[in-house]
């Protein structure tokens, strides 16, 4: 046996000690549980929140599904959740529209549209890029392999390709489709505008919160037990609220402004869409990613 089995080895039987001395403490009553029945036991496990390492490997194993899915499907997946995402958009330039421009608390209301494309995106098991930046990065940090990092870096590319493709159609459709009532396109218009105004570093600094919300989000969905809408609606609602920036969804708004005509491609995606995209990487990979790993790393 070579160093590295050994190595291998001795990390195996760490790790089986210590998942030993978990399951002897969850089998092992507290002083107020043994005057309980056993259903009554059964029901304080049943109530007994996920821990850590538990909604870590329910993550990781659908990493590593994904790392393993065909280019197709993700690619599929990716322009659906471009369409999908971009509803955030046509929500929120809805509620605009309606309520008008001069409403008190437009922003906090209208904000609340922008959940829906989130909604529709995460339930529905789409491939979204910013929820990416958490799920297929732990298999690479569990185990740092080359076949890892090309595996994660070609379902990056795929599905961030994919996303921007959705967005793009759907601009065109609200653009040149002619199915948007005209105050609900000039709304989409004005709000796009809005996230234009924003220099590359602004973008780049408020799109940092939104990966960590996003990675979050993914992170606490195990838990959520039948919750799930609530916690969505609640951390992106956050994200429209505050003017944080996200990758794909703003990218539909940017493009709504090149197909009108008032913005070039090479601004959209050098000043406008790639300083998100860093900073969304940035809060769900740097951040929250290597957070969460960081907490489990010695449990296991």
């Amino acid at each position: 046996m070579n160093d590295r089995e050994a190595r291998e080895a001795a990390d195996e039987q760490e790790s089986r000690v210590k998942a030993q001395d978990r399951e002897s403490r969850e089998q092992t009553p507290t002083p107020s549980e043994k005057s309980l029945t056993r259903k009554e036991r059964e029901a304080v496990a049943e109530h007994t929140n996920l821990s850590s390492l538990t909604v870590y490997s329910i993550i990781l194993r659908e990493g590593e599904n994904e790392l393993k899915r065909p280019k197709s499907s993700l690619w599929w997946s990716g322009v659906a959740a471009g369409l999908g995402i971009s509803t955030s958009v046509l929500v929120e330039g809805i509620i605009r529209a309606n309520l008008g421009s001069d409403h008190p608390y437009l922003t906090l209301i209208a904000s609340l549209g922008y959940s829906f494309g989130f909604v529709l995106v995460i339930l529905c098991r789409l491939q979204l890029f910013t929820e990416n930046t958490i799920t297929v990065v732990l298999p690479v940090l569990a185990q740092p392999t080359r076949n890892r990092f090309y595996c994660s870096a070609r379902l990056w590319a795929i599905v961030l390709g994919a996303n921007v493709c959705g967005t793009f159609i759907t601009a065109a459709i609200a653009v040149y489709g002619g199915i948007l009532p005209a105050d609900t396109l000039a709304a989409i218009l004005e709000m796009s505008r809005h996230l234009a105004t924003l220099t590359p570093a602004e973008a780049l600094l408020r799109g940092i919160p939104s990966g960590f919300f996003i990675a979050a989000i993914v992170w606490m969905l195990p838990s959520a037990k039948r919750s799930e809408v609530l916690v969505i609606v609640m951390f992106t609602w956050l994200i429209a609220a505050g003017d944080f920036t996200h990758v794909i969804a703003g990218s539909n708004e940017i493009f709504t402004l090149v197909l009108s005509g008032e913005m070039s491609v090479f601004n959209a995606l050098i000043y406008h869409i790639s300083p998100v995209l860093i900073g969304n990487i940035i809060g769900g990979t740097g951040l929250f990613a290597m957070l969460a790993y960081a907490q489990v790393h010695e449990e296991m």
